[in-house]
């Protein structure tokens, strides 16, 4: 990928009255974590980097959580996104930086981080495929599928088997031409 990388930083702030909490949980930690749907403190971009929603923006739009979107242009305020698939394809549209806090209710501080609300995505799971389609698919099973339909929803991500490839572990790590397909009687019958 071609152009200069832009680096843009979080503004990460701690919610507490507690100057004991403050003392212990001081910027420079809050900016070292990256929390469950949070992005991370420190977000560097190029032109044409493959990024993914980490909040529904519009739903209505199709800008949902693990929608995958190409940065278009970005500055120190505001990303300029293009969609990639389906029926975003070609659709532009910008995003400014939002205030999150963290998914994880067992943390024992509360912060909000001012940030783009995006992540690199060089792949994704299983279940935030759902819903998308895509010219290659690469499936790496380092553990076999845990729930019905999982394997079925990784491989039918793919328009065509041409661009589907498997990369499959056993139970000790190693290399193996199978995978366990996951199906649940109750459901089918």
């Amino acid at each position: 990928m071609e152009g200069e990388a832009k680096c843009y930083e979080s503004v990460d702030t701690l919610i507490t009255n507690c100057d004991e909490e403050r003392f212990r949980f001081t910027d420079e930690y809050l900016d070292s974590i990256t929390p469950s749907g949070v992005p991370p403190h420190r977000l560097t971009l190029k032109t044409g980097a493959i990024v993914m929603l980490l909040r529904n923006i519009d739903v209505k739009e199709g800008l949902c959580n693990g929608t995958r979107l190409a940065v278009i242009n970005s500055n120190n305020h505001v990303l300029q996104l293009e969609g990639i698939t389906g029926e975003l394809k070609g659709k532009r549209f910008f995003l400014p930086r939002m205030d999150m806090q963290p998914n994880n209710s067992k943390m024992l501080f509360k912060m909000t981080r001012r940030q783009f609300p995006v992540r690199l995505s060089f792949a994704m799971t299983i279940n935030k495929s759902q819903g998308q389609s895509f010219e290659r698919v690469g499936v790496l099973l380092n553990h076999q599928v845990f729930s019905h339909g999982q394997l079925y929803v990784a491989f039918s991500r793919c328009r065509s088997s041409d661009g589907l490839k498997v990369y499959s572990l056993n139970s000790a790590g190693v290399k193996c031409a199978k995978a366990k397909n996951i199906v649940l009687k109750s459901i089918i019958q």
